[in-house]
């Protein structure tokens, strides 16, 4: 019985210990966002049928949303040996702050993958390889104020590898006058989070500075402490509120299980 106690004492000890130290390895964001932001985590509301999931951080929530569904093409040739598909998929939804003001987004992802397959000839006996040509993911959120609907912003973001493409990943947010990078980050940029999944986030960089970031995979086993927000401080609620809703449809995207 001891023996039982014990081993019981220690696992709860050592997810105790695990959780902690998963909790102290966010993303690692600039030193000046850190310094001039708040932390702030993200509420992950009920996904309704038909609906995406009623985020919720700060000052900032989504008031009504719609979810498309995901449509998905394919075509082979006659052994199905090289095939070609297309997945597209849409939301929408309206981000509101403590003024009067909403963003409307709406966003869409388009996959396009081309594969090559081996063909089985005998039992266990197979010809060719299996092998992935090129997969490229395109990710594209418009956004508008209520407030000034002539005022656009679109979010790009487009990811491509395979063994017959260049390696491609652009990612940015652009109206007509600015244009925002948006820099892929993890907790293991200095090379001191060791876990096998570090936590993963963009940050949006202007001119060489930091203007904000999204944490949308706490890293480790289970992702704990998920989604959390960083925003600066000294920014217009204008600007703000358009970097709210970009990072909630990046959170929405990656929620989507896309790379």
């Amino acid at each position: 019985m001891k023996i039982i106690l014990k081993t019981c004492l220690l696992a709860v000890f050592s997810m105790g210990c695990l959780i902690g130290q998963a909790q102290r390895k966010n993303i690692i964001v600039s030193k000046e966002l850190s310094a001039n932001s708040e932390m702030l985590k993200v509420k992950m509301g009920a996904a309704w049928y038909g609906k995406i999931m009623k985020l919720k951080f700060g000052d900032y929530k989504i008031e009504k949303s719609k979810k498309g569904w995901t449509s998905t093409n394919q075509k082979s040739n006659l052994l199905n040996t090289k095939t070609e598909s297309k997945s597209k998929s849409k939301f929408t939804f309206h981000l509101s702050n403590k003024t009067s003001d909403t963003a409307i987004v709406n966003a869409m992802t388009n996959i396009l993958t081309k594969e090559i397959h081996s063909f089985e000839l005998f039992p266990n006996f197979y010809l060719g390889s299996d092998e992935l040509l090129s997969e490229s993911h395109f990710f594209s959120s418009f956004i508008t104020l209520v407030s000034n609907k002539e005022e656009a912003w679109k979010l790009l973001i487009e990811n491509t590898y395979g063994s017959e493409v260049d390696y491609k990943y652009e990612a940015f947010l652009e109206n007509d006058e600015r244009i925002i990078n948006i820099i892929p980050i993890s907790s293991n940029r200095d090379g001191k989070d060791k876990r096998w999944f570090p936590a993963l986030g963009y940050e949006f960089v202007e001119n060489e500075q930091s203007l904000c970031a999204v944490q949308y995979f706490g890293g480790g086993a289970f992702g704990l402490n998920k989604n959390i927000v960083w925003l600066k401080s000294d920014l217009e609620p204008k600007m703000k509120l358009i970097l709210a809703a970009s990072m909630t449809s990046l959170m929405e995207f990656k929620l989507q299980g896309v790379e």
